[in-house]
C-alpha cells in the first residue's frame, strides 16, 4: 500500500477549522462563522477576515452559539464542504 492510497497516512490531511454557529435554522445543516486573523499585506496590521462555512450536522445537535469544530470533506451539496467533528464549547 502507498502513502497515497493509505487513508492513515494520507498526503494532504483534511482541513480543520473551529468557529461560532450563526445559524441552525436548516435541517442537518448550519452556518458556522470562522475568523482569521491576519497581517495586511501592505501595512502590517492584523486584521480579521470572517468567513462563513456550511456545514452538515447530521443529528442537529449544535446550536446557535455554540464553538464547534469542522472537518473539510466532500461536497454534500452546491455549498456544503464541511462536517461537524465536535462540539467544543456550548453556549451560555
Amino acid at each position: 500500500m502507498t502513502d497515497e492510497t493509505n487513508p492513515v497516512t494520507r498526503v494532504n490531511p483534511r482541513k480543520v477549522r473551529e468557529g461560532i454557529v450563526v445559524s441552525d435554522k436548516m435541517n442537518a445543516t448550519l452556518v458556522v462563522a470562522v475568523n482569521e486573523r491576519v497581517s495586511h499585506p501592505r501595512y502590517g496590521k492584523t486584521v480579521q477576515r470572517t468567513k462563513k462555512l456550511y456545514v452538515h450536522d447530521g443529528a442537529n445537535e449544535a446550536k446557535v452559539g455554540d464553538r464547534v469544530r469542522v472537518q473539510e470533506t466532500r461536497p454534500l451539496s452546491k455549498l456544503k464542504r464541511w462536517r461537524l467533528t465536535e462540539i467544543v464549547e456550548r453556549a451560555r
